[in-house]
């Protein structure tokens, strides 16, 4: 999504549009690609073993030298489920929640759930001129509330990793409202911003990890809470910076400095009117068909590396430094 300023923020925003903290003249045009469901987002899938009441159990059973290719003997792969996974946008605020592939055995919606809570929490918490912003604990209860909701009688099994970020305000040295973007992580998603105008990344969450292949999560049995474990940064806008919010699906397959060429190039495509025709557009009042085609192409090119067996991706550097032997793109 892309920071607007006056001159490209929509004069007249749909009535059923969220604002829950808006800065004068400022808004986020989005785009929202996403992979259908049926294809595996982490690997190595499936695990052999169902959740347990141990935590670790479930996410080390799995059998690393499992083809992780998209098909096998030229048939699509349709029956791996992954989890839940889940994206939440708005004008003010967006998330991505990846669902961890060991519960899918299990009814889960841990994901959808933690973000469904959390943008109720801004909802109710976060007015306009709101002085206060306190991320961390919008996430805590959020998180709280899907446990209550995931326990008996209903006893959902899941974990969730969470990455978020809410557009708001700060007052500058002169007392004219900011842009000011507060983003919590919590696991190896990861938000990013990118400031075309100096073509750098500005800002990047850490990932955070137990050990290889098991980042922190939030959920059945997990040791992991918000706020105790959740990581919040204040990064300061200016108008036209993009911010991605991204899974693993893309971290695994695209290291940043692509990430960051791949925006840029199709920032320029799109500039110098060459764009490939864009499908799958979010609703008309929140989309922007120029953050449409650079968020296809990026999903586009970590695709292209997942489906390559012989590829080389962050995920393969990340386990040959573990000692295992995995090679090419990681689904």
């Amino acid at each position: 999504m892309r920071l607007c300023g006056p001159h490209t923020a929509s004069p007249h925003p749909s009535p059923s549009t969220t604002r829950v903290s808006p800065i004068p003249h400022f808004d986020l045009r989005l785009a929202t690609p996403y992979v259908p469901n049926g294809l595996p987002a982490r690997s190595p899938p499936p695990f052999l073993s169902p959740p347990s009441s141990s935590f670790s159990d479930p996410l080390t059973t799995h059998s690393l030298s499992q083809d992780k290719r998209l098909s096998v003997k030229g048939e699509l792969i349709r029956g791996l489920n992954n989890g839940d996974d889940a994206i939440l946008v708005a004008e003010n605020f967006l998330g991505v929640d990846d669902g961890v592939g060991a519960w899918a055995t299990r009814p889960c919606g841990h994901a959808a759930l933690l973000l469904h809570f959390w943008g109720l929490e801004i909802e109710r918490r976060l007015s306009a001129n709101a002085t206060t912003v306190d991320p961390v604990e919008y996430l805590q209860s959020a998180y709280e509330e899907t446990v209550r909701a995931t326990s008996s009688p209903t006893e959902w099994q899941g974990t969730t990793t969470s990455a978020t970020a809410l557009l708001h305000w700060t007052l500058g040295a002169d007392g004219v409202q900011k842009p000011l973007l507060y983003v919590t992580n919590l696991g190896d998603c990861k938000i990013m911003v990118i400031r075309p105008s100096e073509e750098r990344i500005l800002f990047r969450t850490a990932e955070q990890w137990h050990w290889f292949d098991c980042p922190m999560q939030l959920g059945t049995n997990s040791i992991d809470t918000p706020r105790k474990d959740a990581v919040m940064s204040q990064v300061a806008l200016q108008e036209d910076d993009i911010v991605l919010a991204v899974s693993d699906g893309v971290m695994d397959n695209l290291w940043e400095h692509e990430v960051l060429k791949n925006i840029l190039d199709s920032l320029h495509k799109w500039d110098n009117g060459r764009p490939e025709t864009v499908d799958l557009a979010p609703p008309p009042d929140l989309s922007n068909d120029r953050m449409i085609f650079v968020a296809r192409e990026l999903l586009n090119a970590a695709l292209t590396i997942a489906q390559d067996p012989f590829a080389e991706s962050p995920y393969m550097e990340k386990a040959i430094d573990e000692g295992l032997a995995i090679e090419g793109g990681m689904l």
